[in-house]
């Protein structure tokens, strides 16, 4: 937590002069300033004043700690500690949004105490603003883009029926024409489409083109070994054999990347 900087305010000198001794026990306390009555505390704290806690004097010749509040009601106020001889205006003091009251002479162990409550109020008020601040930031970050989502089932056309093939059963997908043949469990499926439109509405993750004319599904694949001509030869894991094309290479080494720590 940063320096607690502190203003205190007293129209007696020995009563700032026991805060500020009092204060040197605690370093991270750091007295930005003294007034010796209501009209230096009004000075002091208008306008942008850098001032976290004030230790304020009830009773003062000019205006009382309880005046000068109320002519600083309309702007932000820093802590305010009440310090005076006597105890009836307590009540008054925290009808005031006072932190804490202290009664001269000033005891050090309820002084400690005191600073304890302003630290942890303090520590409160930053993380607060640092909430805000965090929150502000993210309102203006753009919005996350959806995760793009892909069919779970192909849908076949068939004279008189219409049915859905799993993706998940697909082993492979093959060119022909205008026309893509569906390999799924040993099934063909004949779809009226061209590779690419597939290859679009598939899972990139999952399907891998490996040839003009053949789309493969990688969870299907069980064994991939160099061919000819700088070709692979993938086994399924039924058995069945394809072999791809070598300007697909790149395509191919990308999704082996993954494998390789």
């Amino acid at each position: 937590m940063s320096s607690i900087r502190t203003l205190i305010v007293d129209d007696e000198p020995l009563a700032r002069r026991r805060i500020t001794q009092l204060l040197t026990h605690a370093p991270d306390f750091t007295v930005q300033g003294q007034c010796s009555n209501g009209a230096e505390a009004l000075a002091a704290l208008s306008g942008d004043a850098e001032v976290d806690l004030v230790f304020m004097d009830v009773q003062m010749p000019d205006f009382t700690g309880l005046q000068v509040l109320q002519q600083l009601q309309e702007q932000p106020m820093p802590l305010v500690v009440f310090v005076t001889a006597y105890d009836r205006y307590t009540l008054q003091a925290f009808e005031a949004h006072a932190l804490d009251y202290l009664l001269k002479p000033l005891d050090p162990d309820r002084f400690t105490r005191c600073l304890a409550h302003v630290r942890q109020r303090m520590a409160q008020h930053q993380a607060k603003q640092l909430h805000q601040q965090l929150t502000s930031f993210l309102s203006t970050l753009p919005s996350p883009a959806a995760a793009p989502t892909f069919p779970t089932q192909l849908l076949v056309k068939q004279p008189g029926r219409l049915y859905f093939v799993p993706t998940a059963q697909v082993q492979y997908l093959e060119a022909t024409g205008n026309y893509v043949t569906v390999h799924a469990q040993g099934q063909p499926h004949v779809l009226r489409s061209t590779l690419s439109q597939l290859e679009r509405q598939l899972d990139p993750s999952v399907f891998l083109r490996i040839h003009r004319s053949l789309i493969v599904n990688t969870q299907q694949v069980k064994e991939l070994r160099p061919w000819a001509h700088g070709e692979y030869l993938l086994t399924l894991q039924d058995g069945q054999h394809l072999t791809s094309s070598r300007s697909y290479n790149d395509a191919i080494q990308q999704f082996l990347k993954q494998f390789i720590s």
